[in-house]
């Protein structure tokens, strides 16, 4: 019951931002896309420790590279004073590069989660699907955002996942599945970092307050 409210909420937000947003100012819309990023990091965060909390001790030998990441080959700002020289437009088709990129992702993740040789897999399935929720009404928002941009905002690079399964035996699924969700952390954490830069723009903050 818990699971379907909060995809009821999310599913009104939704609506909301497409029924009324139009008619919303820049730095309002920039401010709610702000939120569901900070959401989806956070909750990519907790993700990460509750896997670290079982975990092979051979996992952090084993875990492949962060340049494994299917995103890695997309050319980012590296802090946030590289992010305040970066264009609205860049940023934000940076933004919605990284976030389409995890679609086909996050469904493996999701039907994997619920067998995951994990004792917390019903927590972690949980937290993916809400992952699934706010990526969704994140992708909304930001598609009436560019809408109010330009055309010049609505550039999308291309990253195709190429993964197909996480392996057969139980520790390669445990370390797959905690590189894929590593992964997603540190581009959840870029696209956070790329929409307070923007809403700082929209709302004419002091980029150091940023």
């Amino acid at each position: 019951m818990a699971r379907r409210s909060q995809g009821t909420k999310l599913h009104l937000a939704v609506l909301c931002l497409v029924v009324s947003c139009h008619a919303i100012g820049l730095s309002d819309l920039m401010e709610r896309a702000s939120q569901r990023s900070d959401k989806l990091h956070s909750l990519s965060t907790s993700l990460n420790k509750d896997l670290d909390s079982h975990f092979p001790p051979m996992g952090r030998v084993m875990m492949p590279r962060p340049s494994m990441c299917h995103t890695s080959s997309l050319q980012t700002p590296k802090d946030k004073e590289q992010a305040l020289r970066v264009s609205e437009n860049e940023l934000i088709s940076l933004a919605r590069s990284l976030l389409l990129a995890w679609n086909d992702p996050l469904l493996l993740l999701s039907s994997e989660a619920p067998t995951l040789p994990h004792p917390s897999n019903g927590d972690i399935s949980s937290k993916i699907r809400e992952l699934q929720d706010y990526s969704k009404s994140l992708g909304d928002g930001l598609d009436i955002l560019v809408n109010k941009m330009g055309p010049s905002s609505q550039y999308i690079s291309s990253m195709p996942f190429k993964g197909g399964d996480l392996g057969n035996d139980k520790t390669s699924r445990l370390i797959n599945f905690h590189f894929l969700m590593s992964c997603f952390r540190r581009d959840s954490h870029k696209i956070d970092s790329f929409l307070k830069v923007l809403r700082c723009r929209a709302t004419k903050m002091r980029p150091e307050t940023c």
